[in-house]
Protein backbone atom coordinates (compact mmCIF):
# COMPACT_ATOMS: atom_id res chain seq x y z
CA UNK A 1 0.00 0.00 0.00
CA UNK A 2 2.80 2.10 1.29
CA UNK A 3 4.56 1.84 -2.35
CA UNK A 4 1.54 2.49 -4.27
CA UNK A 5 0.97 5.58 -2.51
CA UNK A 6 4.43 6.47 -3.04
CA UNK A 7 3.99 5.65 -7.19
CA UNK A 8 0.80 7.84 -7.22
CA UNK A 9 3.00 10.83 -5.82
CA UNK A 10 6.18 10.01 -8.52
CA UNK A 11 3.66 9.50 -11.60
CA UNK A 12 2.09 13.06 -10.71
CA UNK A 13 4.98 14.76 -9.88
CA UNK A 14 6.04 13.43 -13.73
CA UNK A 15 3.13 14.18 -15.08
CA UNK A 16 3.28 18.00 -13.89
CA UNK A 17 6.62 18.33 -15.06
CA UNK A 18 6.18 16.99 -18.50
CA UNK A 19 2.82 18.05 -18.95
CA UNK A 20 3.73 21.82 -17.09
CA UNK A 21 7.68 22.35 -17.57
CA UNK A 22 8.00 20.28 -20.83
CA UNK A 23 4.65 22.36 -22.43
CA UNK A 24 4.12 19.18 -24.17
CA UNK A 25 0.32 19.37 -23.88
CA UNK A 26 1.28 21.08 -27.63
CA UNK A 27 3.08 18.88 -28.99
CA UNK A 28 1.97 16.69 -31.77
CA UNK A 29 2.75 13.46 -33.74
CA UNK A 30 3.21 13.43 -37.52
CA UNK A 31 1.73 10.68 -39.41
CA UNK A 32 3.35 8.80 -42.17
CA UNK A 33 1.30 10.87 -44.82
CA UNK A 34 2.71 14.27 -42.81
CA UNK A 35 -0.73 14.89 -41.24
CA UNK A 36 -0.72 16.26 -37.75
CA UNK A 37 -3.57 17.49 -35.61
CA UNK A 38 -3.49 20.88 -33.95
CA UNK A 39 -4.69 21.06 -30.68
CA UNK A 40 -8.11 21.96 -30.22
CA UNK A 41 -7.37 24.56 -27.67
CA UNK A 42 -5.05 26.53 -30.22
CA UNK A 43 -7.96 25.60 -33.32
CA UNK A 44 -10.71 27.22 -30.69
CA UNK A 45 -8.33 30.37 -29.94
CA UNK A 46 -7.86 31.00 -33.16
CA UNK A 47 -10.77 30.29 -34.73
CA UNK A 48 -9.03 27.35 -36.77
CA UNK A 49 -12.13 25.22 -38.29
CA UNK A 50 -12.23 22.35 -40.93
CA UNK A 51 -11.66 23.52 -44.16
CA UNK A 52 -9.94 26.60 -42.85
CA UNK A 53 -6.54 27.16 -45.25
CA UNK A 54 -3.57 27.99 -43.22
CA UNK A 55 -0.18 29.18 -45.14
CA UNK A 56 3.22 27.13 -44.33
CA UNK A 57 6.22 29.44 -43.30
CA UNK A 58 9.87 28.28 -42.68
CA UNK A 59 11.29 30.41 -40.46
CA UNK A 60 14.48 30.31 -38.58
CA UNK A 61 12.86 28.60 -35.22
CA UNK A 62 10.74 26.01 -37.22
CA UNK A 63 7.61 25.63 -39.25
CA UNK A 64 4.59 28.14 -38.99
CA UNK A 65 1.01 28.15 -39.52
CA UNK A 66 -0.96 31.42 -40.32
CA UNK A 67 -4.06 31.76 -41.61
CA UNK A 68 -4.22 32.10 -45.71
CA UNK A 69 -4.88 35.75 -47.01
CA UNK A 70 -8.37 35.33 -48.83
CA UNK A 71 -9.71 37.46 -51.74
CA UNK A 72 -12.14 39.18 -49.23
CA UNK A 73 -9.02 40.08 -46.92
CA UNK A 74 -7.60 42.19 -49.68
CA UNK A 75 -10.98 44.07 -50.36
CA UNK A 76 -10.34 47.40 -50.49
CA UNK A 77 -6.35 47.34 -49.73
CA UNK A 78 -6.06 49.65 -52.45
CA UNK A 79 -8.24 52.03 -51.00
CA UNK A 80 -5.45 54.33 -49.67
CA UNK A 81 -3.90 54.45 -53.55
CA UNK A 82 -7.03 55.92 -55.59
CA UNK A 83 -10.86 56.03 -54.78
CA UNK A 84 -13.43 53.59 -56.82
CA UNK A 85 -13.92 55.96 -59.65
CA UNK A 86 -10.23 56.09 -60.53
CA UNK A 87 -10.01 52.80 -60.23
CA UNK A 88 -12.60 51.79 -62.50
CA UNK A 89 -10.73 54.77 -65.09
CA UNK A 90 -7.83 53.12 -64.59
CA UNK A 91 -8.97 49.66 -65.38
CA UNK A 92 -10.86 50.92 -68.70
CA UNK A 93 -7.63 52.39 -70.15
CA UNK A 94 -5.94 49.14 -69.38
CA UNK A 95 -8.58 47.23 -71.10
CA UNK A 96 -8.33 49.49 -74.05
CA UNK A 97 -4.80 49.50 -74.56
CA UNK A 98 -5.23 45.66 -74.25
CA UNK A 99 -7.97 45.73 -76.97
Amino acid sequence: MLLMIAFRKVYKYYFYYVVLELNMENEVVVTRKGQTTIPVKLRRKYNIEKGTRLEVVDTAEGILLKPAKSIFDLAGAGAKYATPEEMKKLLDELREEDA
